[in-house]
């Protein structure tokens, strides 16, 4: 990897960590705190949240028809991402002890939380529910994907794909029959480490 890449992923860092200072600043403001993984309002915040809640029958009458025709297609995809979380959770744990390549958390990827949230009322709690879970699986196996991608076939491609995930700054460029070899190897080594 050349160090302008280097020197650019450490920058990425940086404001990554700057990012979440902002997020933990702001989590401040809103009067909660995090406690073992769950959520804590304290009263004042929690009563201020409950003014703001729109009433679930004013909600759909505010809501378009068709908007409300498409709820069963998008709870429908329910079934594909529950299958995609078993699957990719059994992939997972029964081929990356083989590669030694370490396990990815679930739980550090599918947040289920909003729920929490007085300012919600139950349809946009069951809204918040589904889509923590769905994008969270996404992640979850952009993740595994991500890992296995680094172990197999760490080569970019030829041209500018629309999202990545946080392995593919350090894949060989693509062409690079000379650095293949030895770029295969440290991407191997990233994510499964040599055993002792």
């Amino acid at each position: 990897m050349t160090h302008n890449t280097d020197t650019l992923l450490s920058r990425i860092r940086e404001l990554q960590d700057q990012l979440e200072a902002e997020f933990d600043r702001r989590r401040d403001a809103f009067l909660y705190r995090l406690e073992n993984g769950r959520v804590i309002f304290d009263a004042e915040a929690r009563r201020r949240q409950r003014a703001f809640r729109v009433r679930l029958t004013d909600f759909l009458r505010q809501t378009r028809p068709l908007v409300v025709l498409t709820a069963p297609l998008i709870y429908s995809l329910i079934i594909p991402f529950v299958a995609l979380d078993v699957m990719v959770t059994l992939y997972q744990r029964l081929c990356f002890p083989i590669y030694r390549i370490a396990p990815v958390r679930r739980a550090d990827f599918i947040r289920i939380d909003r729920h929490h949230l007085q300012y919600l009322n139950a349809l946009q709690k069951l809204n918040c529910v589904y889509c923590g879970y769905g994008n969270g699986v996404i992640a979850y196996v952009q993740e595994v994907a991500g890992r296995t991608e680094a172990y197999w076939c760490p080569i970019k491609h030829a041209a500018r794909v629309g999202a990545t995930h946080a392995y593919y700054a350090q894949f060989v460029d693509y062409g690079d029959a000379e650095g293949f070899q030895a770029g295969l190897q440290a991407n191997r080594a990233r994510v499964a480490p040599p055993a002792d």
